[in-house]
C-alpha cells in the first residue's frame, strides 16, 4: 500500500464479496470516500463515510457526477486534473475543498482501472488538515466556466461597486471568499464588477453586508446588486449559455443598467426577445463587414521571433451592431449568425494573407462552424481554388465545447488537414471537453487558456497542471501556445514548462500586419 492510499484502489481485478469486503477495509484506512468513476465522469460504486461527510449514504451518489463531490470553488480545476487523469491513467494526490457545509480541506487522487470489458477510474478522498487554504476569487473565465457547468439552477447574482478605493479589494475579497458557503462561487469580473452563484445566495444581502463592511473600513463606497434566475424553459442549453455570455460581458461593460438595458431583467427569455429586435442590423453589419482586423503577434518563447499572427476583429463605429468586439461576437452567437460572422471574418483574413509576404494568419472560426456541412464545403471550394492559401492560413477553434456532433467536425478537421491547412484548438483546458477533442481533432497546436498562464507563478497547482497538459499534447505530436504573456519572468516560465510559442503584450499588441505589398 502506497502512503497516500491510491494504489491501494489501482488495478484490482473482479473480487469475491469477501475479498472485496477485505479491500475496502484497507483502503478506508487511508482515504475516507472512495469511488469508482466512468470515463463520463459518473460514479459507479462509492463506498465510505459519505453519511457522514455529505449527509446521503453512498447507493445515493451512484450516477452522480464526480465533480459534485468538490466545492463549487475547485471544480473547475478538479475538471482539468480528470481530464488529465483520463490522458495519462493517474491523477496525483491534490489539494480541494468538500462538497460539504465546511468545505473540508481533502486530498484527492486517481488511477485507471482497467479490466477486459471496460476501463473505469479509482479515486480515493482523504482528509488533509495540515492544508486549508482559503479559496481564491475566480477570474471572469473561470468563473464562466463555473456558471456554464453548475448554474442550471439557482440565480446568478451580480454585483456593482462605485467609488472604491483601491485599497478596498483586500475588504471585498475577504468578504467574497470567506463568508461565502462553499456551495457558492464568487469571481472577479472586472474593475468594480463581481459575480455570484450557488444554492441559497442571496446578491442583495451579500451587496448589503459588502456595502455595511466597507463603510466601516472607511470606504465611501455604493454597492448595487441584482438576480439573474438562470432558468430559461423554452430556451435550448447552448441558447442559455450564450445570453449569460452576454449577460457577463454587458454587466462588465455597464454594470446593473447594462443588464437590464441589455432585456435581462425578465429573465434569459426576455433577453432573447430583445436580441431578436436587433437581428436584422447585426445581420446587415456581418454582411457588409463592418469591421476592420488587428493582428496579434505569436512567437517563438526560445527565440522570439515571430511565428504566425492571430487576426482579432474590431467592429467599425456607427450601425446598430455593439461597437466592443466581445460583446459583437457574443450578440451574433446569441442569435444562431456565429457561422456568417465566421465567413465574413474569413474573407477579410484572406484578403489580408494574400497581400503578406511569408506571414501566416490564424483566423478564428467557431465549434459550430467547423460541425457544418455547409461551411466545410466553401472553405474547401476556397482553397481548392486558392491552393496558396494553405501556406498563409491557419484556423483557430474557438468555443470547441460546443461540437456536438463529432462525426462531421472530424469530417471537417480530415478534409483540412489532407490539404495541409494547420490547425489549432484554443482555450485549451478551459473545460474537460477540450482533452477530448485533442484526441478526436488531431489538429497541429493547442492554446493554453491563459487563466492557468496568469496563476502559474504563484500556483504550483496551475503549473503541475501546464506541465501535464504540455507533455498531453506533445506525446500526440502537437505544439504548444500560451496566451497572456506580459513578462519575460512569465515567459521563462513557460518554456520550462515546453511550451513553445507565446502569446501576449510582451510580444506585441494588435496592430496593423507586417510584410504586406
Amino acid at each position: 500500500m502506497s502512503p497516500d492510499g491510491v494504489d491501494t484502489i489501482a488495478f484490482v481485478a473482479p473480487l469475491k464479496a469477501a475479498d472485496r469486503e477485505l479491500f475496502l477495509t484497507f483502503a478506508l484506512a487511508a482515504a475516507e470516500l472512495l469511488v469508482e468513476v466512468t470515463p463520463e465522469g459518473r460514479i459507479g460504486f462509492a463506498a465510505g463515510a459519505f453519511q457522514s461527510r455529505l449527509g446521503q449514504p453512498p447507493e445515493a451518489w451512484i450516477g452522480q457526477p464526480v465533480r459534485q463531490l468538490v466545492a463549487l470553488a475547485d471544480r473547475a480545476t478538479f475538471d482539468a486534473h480528470f481530464s488529465l487523469l483520463l490522458a495519462r491513467d493517474r491523477m496525483a494526490p491534490t489539494g480541494f475543498r468538500l462538497n460539504d457545509a465546511t468545505g473540508t480541506p481533502v486530498s484527492i487522487g486517481g488511477l485507471r482501472r482497467s479490466r477486459q470489458d471496460c476501463h473505469s477510474f479509482c479515486i480515493s478522498i482523504a482528509p488533509t488538515p495540515q492544508w486549508a487554504a482559503r479559496p481564491a476569487l475566480a477570474d471572469a473565465a473561470e468563473f464562466r466556466h463555473s456558471l456554464e457547468t453548475d448554474g442550471a439552477a439557482g440565480q446568478l447574482g451580480l454585483i456593482e461597486i462605485t467609488a472604491a478605493r483601491p485599497e478596498a479589494a483586500a475588504v471585498i475579497d475577504e468578504h467574497l471568499t470567506g463568508a461565502l458557503p462553499p456551495s457558492s462561487r464568487a469571481g472577479a469580473l472586472g474593475p468594480g464588477r463581481y459575480g455570484v452563484i450557488g444554492q441559497g445566495v442571496d446578491p442583495g444581502a451579500v451587496g448589503r453586508q459588502l456595502e455595511g463592511l466597507l463603510q466601516e473600513a472607511g470606504h465611501a463606497a455604493s454597492v448595487n446588486a441584482t438576480s439573474l434566475p438562470l432558468e430559461a424553459p423554452g430556451l435550448t442549453p447552448m441558447q442559455a449559455t450564450r445570453a449569460l455570455r452576454y449577460a457577463l460581458s454587458a454587466f462588465n461593460r455597464g454594470g446593473v443598467a447594462a443588464v437590464v438595458e441589455a432585456g435581462f431583467d425578465k429573465g434569459l427569455n426576455g433577453f432573447v426577445a430583445h436580441a431578436y429586435t436587433r437581428a436584422a442590423g447585426l445581420r446587415q453589419a456581418i454582411a457588409d463587414s463592418r469591421f476592420r482586423l488587428a493582428f496579434q503577434p505569436i512567437a517563438s518563447l526560445s527565440t522570439g521571433q515571430t511565428h504566425h499572427y492571430e487576426a482579432l476583429m474590431r467592429p467599425e463605429p456607427g450601425g446598430e451592431a455593439p461597437q466592443d468586439p466581445q460583446q459583437f461576437v457574443l450578440l451574433a452567437e446569441a442569435l444562431g449568425l456565429s457561422a456568417e460572422l465566421d465567413w465574413a471574418v474569413l474573407r477579410s483574413v484572406c484578403a489580408a494573407a494574400r497581400l503578406a509576404r511569408n506571414t501566416r494568419i490564424a483566423a478564428n472560426i467557431s465549434g459550430l462552424s467547423l460541425q457544418s456541412p455547409s461551411f466545410r464545403g466553401a472553405l474547401l471550394a476556397l482553397l481548392d481554388t486558392e491552393p496558396l492559401l494553405v501556406d498563409r492560413l491557419m484556423l483557430e477553434i474557438t468555443e470547441s465545447a460546443e461540437i456536438e456532433n463529432e462525426t462531421e467536425a472530424g469530417r471537417s478537421v480530415a478534409a483540412l488537414r489532407t490539404r495541409g491547412l494547420p490547425l489549432c484548438i484554443d482555450d485549451f483546458g478551459a473545460g474537460a471537453a477540450t482533452f477530448r477533442y485533442l484526441r478526436l481533432l488531431r489538429v497541429d497546436y493547442v492554446k493554453i487558456d491563459g487563466a492557468y498562464v496568469r496563476h502559474a507563478r504563484r500556483s504550483e497547482k496551475d503549473r503541475a497542471i501546464i506541465a501535464s497538459m504540455v507533455d498531453l499534447a506533445h506525446g500526440l505530436g502537437t505544439q504548444v501556445v500560451a496566451e497572456h504573456i506580459e513578462t519575460e519572468e512569465e515567459a521563462g516560465l513557460m518554456r520550462t514548462l515546453g511550451v513553445e510559442l507565446g502569446q501576449g503584450w510582451l510580444y506585441g499588441r494588435p496592430g496593423p500586419l507586417p510584410g504586406r505589398g
